[in-house]
């Protein structure tokens, strides 16, 4: 996308928003609520990844998913449900503290730091493929920036758990199908 498209998106975002509010469609409702309930659950699957990290860089992405990626995404989508009426989930999960070093546990008993940067690319996809959905249910344009603005620092953002993974040799090596 260039910049002068940016530049329309983001003057077509305003003037809609000023001149063109409606309640969400069921749908848009339906995908925020959802949203926010699994990315309450993700912020504990999280910190406890961030608390068996060892891995300094690894430890600062998860940092970085928790507090840039996963809580701000939940609090655009209950902006979405606050600002017109609809009520949020009722349920939150217990927050954990994040420790400063990594906690010492056995070795058999926690999750190595390949399996953490694995798991955290899983669910950086899965997030992804929740927001590309919510997005395409979108019929408003505020809402539907919101969710790309979303989708676009996901993206990015993934690919920095990618680079790190490749650097670090996590990757699992997948045999190639012969012909």
């Amino acid at each position: 996308m260039t910049m002068m498209d940016k530049v329309n998106a983001g003057a077509h975002s305003v003037a809609n928003a000023m001149f063109d509010r409606e309640a969400p469609s069921y749908l848009e409702a339906t995908a925020a609520y959802s949203i926010i309930a699994q990315g309450r659950l993700i912020n504990s699957v999280l910190s406890i990844m961030y608390n068996h990290a060892r891995d300094p860089e690894l430890r600062i992405l998860l940092h970085q998913a928790l507090e840039e990626h996963n809580k701000v995404t939940i609090e655009v989508c209950e902006k979405v449900l606050q600002d017109n009426g609809g009520e949020l989930p009722h349920f939150y999960f217990q927050e954990r503290k994040l420790q400063d070093t990594p906690l010492d546990i056995p070795p058999d008993a926690r999750m190595s730091d390949e399996e953490i940067v694995l798991g955290l690319a899983t669910i950086a996809k899965g997030a992804q493929m929740t927001i590309l959905a919510a997005l395409h249910h979108s019929y408003q344009p505020n809402i539907a920036m919101a969710y790309r603005k979303r989708l676009d620092e996901g993206l990015d953002f993934d690919f920095r758990i990618l680079q790190l993974a490749l650097n670090r040799g996590w990757l699992p090596h997948l045999d190639k199908v012969k012909h």
